[in-house]
C-alpha cells in the first residue's frame, strides 16, 4: 500500500511539473533498467543459472506471472529493476545455496560473465542509439566563424567572420567541435570558403588558456576564433555511423571515469553530484524539445548506468566482480563475515551518495545552486 501511496504522489509532481512528458521519462528510465536486467538475466540463463524474479520496478508487485521457474513483474515503483538469480540475493548476503542451477555452483569467471553482461547490455544499447543518431542526424554548431581573437594565429594568418572551415590537414570538418580535434602545435593547413571563394591558409596555433568542461584552467593550442552561433544537422551514415557511435561511446565513458576522478580530488564540488530528480528533469525537458536531444539524454544516461554499476562498491555490480577476482586469484572464496559486512557497507554507501544526490537536485531546482 505505501508503495501505491508513493506512486501516487510521484505521478502527481511528475505530471504537474513537466505535464504528459514525464510519462515518457518513467518510460526511458524502466527501459534502461529492463535493458540492463536483461543482459543480466540472458547471461545468466545462457549458463544454466535459474532466475526466480525478473522485476521491473520496485516495491510492491502489481502485475506478476510465473514462467518456468521464474516470477516475471512489474512493480510499483518504476525507477529500477532487479534480477534475483537462485542462490544471489544482495538483501540477505548470507543466504547461499549450491544447487547445480544456483549462482554459486559457478566458477567465478562464470559469475564475473553474468556480472559484467548487464553493464555491456547498457553501453551496447547506447551504442545502438548512437548509431540511429548518426543516420537521423544531430544538430551541432555550424564550423563558421564568429570572431577572430587580437593577436590570434587566426588573425594573423588573414581569418575573418563569416569564413567556413572544410577541411584541417585534409581532414573534413562537418562541426564545430572537429576543429579543436584537429589542432595541434604544429602547423595546420586549412581550407576556407569565404563568400563564393574557396581559399588555402597556413598558419601555427599558438598555445593558450582554455576551461574544460570541469571548469578547469587548462592550457592548449588554439587557433584564436569563436562559432558564430549557426546550428546544422550533421549526419553519419554507413561505416561512418558505427566510427562515430563507438566514438562517443568511449567519449561519454571516459567523462563518467574522469568526473569522477574530479570528484574524489575536490576539484568538482560535491554540490554537482545529480541524482534521479536531476536525471527526470534533463529528461522531460528534452521531451518537449527535440526527439534527437531525448536520444542524446537516453544514450548518455545508458552509459552512466553502466558504468556506474562497474564501480567497485559491494551490493553493485563492480563490487561483486571484486569478490570474484579474488576468489579466481586466491581459489577462496571471501570470508561470509567480511562478505556480509561489506555488502552492508555498499548498502550505506550508495543510500548515502543517493540522499547527497537528491538534495543537491532539490536545491538545484529551488535556484539555490
Amino acid at each position: 500500500m505505501k508503495s501505491i501511496i508513493f506512486v501516487i504522489a510521484l505521478l502527481g509532481l511528475g505530471i504537474y511539473g513537466y505535464s504528459w512528458h514525464f510519462f515518457i521519462t518513467l518510460f526511458i528510465i524502466s527501459f534502461l533498467v529492463f535493458f540492463h536486467e536483461l543482459g543480466h538475466f540472458l547471461a545468466a540463463r545462457s549458463v544454466g543459472v535459474s532466475v526466480n524474479t525478473f522485476s521491473i520496478g520496485f516495491g510492491q508487485k502489481l502485475i506478476s506471472k510465473h514462467i518456468g521457474n521464474t516470477q516475471y513483474c512489474i512493480s510499483a515503483i518504476p525507477l529500477g529493476g532487479y534480477v534475483q538469480l537462485k542462490g544471489q540475493d544482495d538483501t540477505d548476503p548470507s543466504s547461499k545455496n549450491y544447487d547445480p542451477d544456483s549462482y554459486n555452483s559457478l566458477t567465478p569467471l562464470k559469475r564475473i560473465y553474468i556480472l559484467l553482461a548487464g553493464p555491456f547490455f547498457n553501453i551496447f544499447l547506447a551504442f545502438l542509439i548512437y548509431i540511429t543518431l548518426g543516420f537521423l542526424g544531430a544538430h551541432k554548431l555550424a564550423p563558421i566563424v564568429g570572431n577572430v581573437l587580437e593577436n590570434s594565429a587566426a588573425q594573423s594568418a588573414g581569418i575573418v567572420k563569416n569564413d567556413k572551415i572544410l577541411s584541417i590537414n585534409d581532414e573534413i570538418i562537418k562541426e564545430w567541435d572537429d576543429i579543436s580535434k584537429r589542432v595541434k602545435l604544429d602547423p595546420v593547413v586549412l581550407q576556407i570558403q569565404r563568400e563564393s571563394q574557396t581559399i588555402q591558409i597556413t598558419l601555427t596555433p599558438k598555445i593558450g588558456e582554455s576551461v574544460n568542461i570541469f571548469g578547469e584552467s587548462i592550457q592548449k593550442p588554439l587557433i584564436g576564433i569563436s562559432p558564430s552561433g549557426e546550428m546544422i544537422k550533421v549526419y553519419h551514415t554507413g561505416f561512418s555511423a558505427i566510427t562515430y557511435a563507438f566514438n562517443e561511446t568511449a567519449r561519454a565513458s571516459k567523462l563518467i571515469f574522469q568526473g569522477f576522478e574530479k570528484l574524489i580530488t575536490g576539484i568538482v564540488p560535491i554540490k554537482e553530484m545529480g541524482g534521479i530528480v536531476q536525471i527526470t528533469d534533463i529528461t522531460s525537458k528534452a521531451a518537449k524539445s527535440d526527439f534527437t536531444v531525448l536520444l542524446i539524454i537516453t544514450a548518455l544516461i545508458s552509459v552512466n548506468l553502466g558504468i556506474l554499476n562497474l564501480l567497485p562498491i559491494p551490493a553493485l555490480d563492480g563490487g561483486h566482480i571484486i569478490f570474484n577476482t579474488y576468489e579466481l586469484i586466491t581459489g577462496k572464496e571471501v570470508s561470509e563475515k567480511v562478505f556480509v559486512y561489506l555488502t552492508y557497507l555498499g548498502w550505506a554507501i550508495l543510500l548515502t551518495l543517493m540522499l547527497i544526490a537528491t538534495f543537491n537536485d532539490i536545491m538545484r531546482l529551488k535556484g539555490d545552486y
